[in-house]
């Protein structure tokens, strides 16, 4: 009897444990996927997030659910390592991939095993605190959003960046059909995990975006400013939010 269809009930369920497994199981090909599915566009918005947190020499940054720590480096190259940055994940396998990259050592870089939906650091203690591509990963994206905000210092900004809904017609049509059809099929065919890509698509479809995701987050915490901006027509949403 195949165990894929109970997996992937679990995985679209957000069970922690399945999703864990998931991302352990496609972590050694994570990077490569990445770059391919999305032409390398991750990065250019995630260079964007960089710029726009407010985070300068001296910072503390917290990065949840960092994977493979592409963001992490992206900090660290734009200042230059002038900062302190712990990076959490709750996947050991992403982690250890992280580890292995260049930079990892330096002083002042962390990773650590963390939930985001418990984070173990005491209140306002860090400057800045990201995650991305990762809230939709989880059961409760509320808390998440309020143990970000309960661990950022009042100025301090959460800066999330997620999947979103194209709205142009032409472009969500356009967006639908790669998700659904060439999505699931490459990335399964590099990391020779597919469920995990259709995964990827569904949980993508049924995330809140726009200023339906600022609602959740003016609900989770008491943020004095939120906003966003959004990405090739939609396909990704940045949000800033300031305590």
């Amino acid at each position: 009897m195949s165990l894929e269809p109970r997996v992937s009930q679990d995985v679209s369920n957000r069970d922690p444990e399945a999703i864990r497994r998931m991302f352990g199981a496609i972590a050694p090909a994570y990077d490569p996927a990445n770059t391919v599915l999305s032409l390398g566009i991750h990065k250019r918005w995630k260079k964007t997030l960089v710029r726009e947190s407010g985070a300068k020499a001296g910072s503390r940054i917290l990065d949840c659910a960092t994977g493979t720590g592409d963001l992490v480096f992206e900090f660290d190259r734009h200042l230059k390592g002038q900062c302190e940055i712990v990076a959490t994940d709750f996947c050991e396998e992403m982690l250890e991939i992280a580890r292995r990259k260049p930079g990892a050592s330096r002083p002042g870089l962390r990773f650590e095993v963390a939930d985001a939906m418990n984070l173990p650091y005491e209140d306002a203690s860090f400057d800045v605190a990201t995650i991305s591509f990762g809230i939709r990963n989880t059961p409760d994206p509320k808390r998440v959003l309020s143990e970000m905000a309960r661990v950022v210092k009042p100025g301090g900004s959460v800066m999330v960046l997620e999947f979103g809904k194209p709205r142009a017609r032409f472009m969500k049509t356009a967006f639908a059909w790669y998700s659904k059809q060439v999505l699931p099929r490459l990335g399964g065919w590099i990391s020779g995990q597919p469920e995990a890509y259709r995964y990827l698509e569904r949980s993508s479809a049924e995330f809140p975006c726009g200023e339906v995701f600022l609602e959740l987050a003016r609900g989770a915490a008491s943020f004095y400013s939120t906003r966003f901006q959004s990405f090739q027509g939609g396909i990704a949403y940045l949000y800033g939010l300031k305590k």
